[in-house]
């Protein structure tokens, strides 16, 4: 009997023992399973998010350069520390010795990554120099890494500051050609898989997921060495007159090319501390301003281009002074009879006035339209206005007047001198450019090429002095004779 009964145990826990280890086998296969099959792309996923992360690939903006190849804006490598505010929390208590490196204020830089701990990433600095980066990764805190990025550099500071202008510090266009040509010169960043360690710093770079295309290059049509030397002539002659502010354009007059261009006062692209909006914008392009007697040989030119006039044709200026309807014109003395070229010599209100009324309406309108006057050079500049120049329906005898001499109309320094290269180049008008052309461009006949040709004598003789001839002696004094002023 006993003997039954150990058998029957035997069997028994021989049965439950097997059993077990088929339960638990049975299970060991189950769980592996549904790590290996059911759970497999979820749980690789839970692991690689807490150990591979996709970062940016900073891309490189495309240089900008003078129309020789010279540079003018750049970009450099440089670091920006950011943190994984999650895992950086663990080190709480080394946060001060973080702000005196960077040079923070320790409750900023609370603030900043306690506001943002849900996120996955937060800048702490941005574009600091590599010295500085090697301080930064010495103190080896959890969550702290570094980040590569591009800062733009102006090698020429203000000289060139207005044309070019500036980029953000996420390395965007804000002002000038840097905002006019962002697409172009702008990057397209990469992406790259990167592994971490228990800290949050890279170990190694898994794959580069996309390849960073790095923006083009651009060739202004700017000559850095005339850019120099129109803007070390315009600060020294706003000094020297106090003025509150002033603009130098130069243009090629047979490409319609900027070669120069620079206001003052002027700013430094490379100190942001210290930016006035005031200083930023680009005056020659955004300011406008009543031209007064620079339009002069404008209604001249439409005079002659009326036929009804030539350069000698006579207009009596006296007694100094002209009444058109209530208004009085005057000029600084009373000139009496004189031609057309001496009207634009003296720079005569009344000569100029009479003239214009003497013309059909719409001629003196159609010159000034034809000119460029009251619309954008079509240049691209941003922010570049339009000026201001009145439809003749609009215009009384004292309107068509005070137009002859430059009052009642707004133009740009650029649409100024734009005019004026029509008179330079024979009479045709070409589109302004800030790019280096690679191709010439066909001009549009706005003056005939006589009149032009005419119109600068004039101007010529305006500023010609006469030269005393060597050995000739004054018959009154036997002194060599004073040039006439």
């Amino acid at each position: 009997m006993n003997k039954h009964n150990n058998t029957g145990s035997s069997v028994f826990r021989m049965s439950l023992v097997v059993g077990s280890v088929v339960l638990a086998s049975v299970l060991l296969i189950w769980r592996a399973v549904d790590l290996q099959i059911v759970r497999k792309d979820f749980l690789q996923g839970q692991g690689d998010a807490r150990y591979l992360r996709d970062l940016p690939i900073a891309a490189h903006r495309g240089m900008i350069t003078d129309r020789h190849g010279e540079p003018l804006a750049i970009s450099t490598p440089v670091d920006s520390v950011w943190v994984h505010p999650e895992t950086f929390s663990r080190a709480y208590n080394d946060w001060p010795k973080l702000a005196a490196v960077l040079k923070m204020d320790i409750q900023k830089l609370q603030r900043k990554v306690l506001q943002r701990k849900n996120r996955e990433f937060v800048y702490l600095k941005r574009h600091i120099s590599p010295e500085l980066a090697e301080k930064v990764m010495a103190l080896n805190l959890p969550g702290l890494s570094l980040q590569r990025e591009y800062h733009r550099y102006y090698p020429a500071g203000e000289v060139v500051a207005h044309v070019t202008g500036f980029t953000n510090i996420d390395d965007q266009g804000q002002e000038g050609i840097e905002l006019a040509y962002d697409d172009w010169l702008r990057g397209v960043p990469g992406r790259k898989r990167v592994l971490k360690d228990r800290l949050g710093r890279v170990v190694r770079q898994v794959d580069q997921l996309k390849k960073p295309e790095p923006g083009k290059n651009l060739a202004l049509s700017l000559d850095r060495r005339l850019q120099y030397l129109a803007y070390r002539e315009l600060k020294k002659a706003v000094f020297q007159h106090k003025a509150r502010s002033g603009s130098v354009v130069i243009l090629d007059v047979h490409t319609g090319e900027v070669l120069a261009m620079v206001n003052q006062p002027s700013y430094n692209p490379n100190n942001r501390s210290r930016f006035r909006s005031a200083n930023v914008r680009n005056r020659a392009v955004t300011d406008v301003f009543e031209p007064g007697s620079t339009i002069k040989p404008f209604t001249l030119a439409a005079a002659l281009q009326s036929g009804r006039f030539r350069p000698g044709t006579q207009v009596n200026t006296a007694p100094g002074f002209y009444k058109v309807g209530s208004a009085l014109i005057r000029d600084s003395r009373n000139y009496g009879r004189i031609d057309v070229s001496t009207v634009l010599k003296k720079s005569s209100n009344v000569g100029a006035s009479k003239i214009a009324l003497a013309l059909d309406e719409n001629a003196l309108w159609q010159i000034n339209d034809r000119l460029g006057f009251g619309v954008s050079t079509g240049s691209g500049f941003p922010g570049e206005a339009d000026g201001m120049l009145t439809h003749p329906r609009r215009w009384r005898d004292i309107e068509r007047a005070t137009l002859s001499y430059g009052y009642g109309l707004s133009v740009t320094p650029l649409q100024l001198v734009r005019a004026y290269s029509v008179l330079a180049n024979g009479g045709l008008l070409y589109p302004v450019s800030f790019i280096k052309r690679q191709q010439p461009v066909q001009g549009k006949r706005v003056l005939k090429s006589r009149v032009a040709q005419q119109i600068s004598q004039m101007l010529e003789s305006v500023v010609q002095k006469a030269v005393p001839v060597r050995g000739r002696r004054s018959p009154a004094t036997g002194l060599p004779a004073r040039p006439a002023r």
